[in-house]
C-alpha cells in the first residue's frame, strides 16, 4: 500500500479523535493500529519497525488527547467566566431598573430608611474603615 492510499486512513483517524464520544482507549488503539500498519507497509514487514510504528501511533494519540483535554478545559473556563460576567451585568441592570422605578413613584409611607454610622473596626486582623449603612424598615 502506498502513502497515497494510507493518507485517507490517517485523516480519518485524526477526525475520529475529535469526536465527543470517543474514549482515550479508542483513540490510542486506532492511532497504534494506523502507526503499526503504516510502519509495516513502509518497512515491508519488519516486526521491530512495525512495533515502533505502533508506539509512535500511541504517542500521537496521547498528544491528540492531551491537546483535546486542554482545549476543553480552556473552553469550560472561558464559558464559566462569561456566565459570571453575564450574571453580574444582569444583576446590575436589575438594580438600575429598580432605582429608576423607585424614583418615578411617590415615597411609600410604610418604608423608612435609617442611616447607621459604623465605626472603624478590626475583624480577624483586617481593619475596616468607618462607613454608614442604611437600614430599611418596612411596616
Amino acid at each position: 500500500m502506498t502513502i497515497r492510499k494510507l493518507f485517507p486512513l490517517l485523516i480519518a483517524t485524526a477526525l475520529i479523535t475529535g469526536c465527543a464520544g470517543t474514549t482515550r482507549v479508542l483513540t490510542d488503539t486506532a492511532a497504534a493500529g494506523v502507526g503499526a500498519f503504516a510502519a509495516n507497509k513502509l518497512s515491508k514487514g519488519n516486526p521491530l519497525i512495525t512495533a515502533a510504528g505502533a508506539g509512535a501511533g500511541v504517542l500521537l494519540g496521547e498528544t491528540l488527547n492531551y491537546a483535546n483535554d486542554n482545549h476543553s478545559k480552556k473552553a469550560y473556563a472561558e464559558g464559566f467566566d462569561k456566565g459570571r460576567s453575564d450574571a453580574v451585568k444582569q444583576q446590575y441592570w436589575v438594580m438600575v431598573n429598580q432605582q429608576k422605578a423607585a424614583e418615578g413613584h411617590e415615597f411609600d409611607e410604610h418604608i423608612r430608611l435609617y442611616e447607621i454610622p459604623v465605626p472603624e473596626q478590626q475583624i480577624d486582623g483586617v481593619i475596616l474603615k468607618p462607613t454608614t449603612k442604611v437600614l430599611r424598615i418596612e411596616e
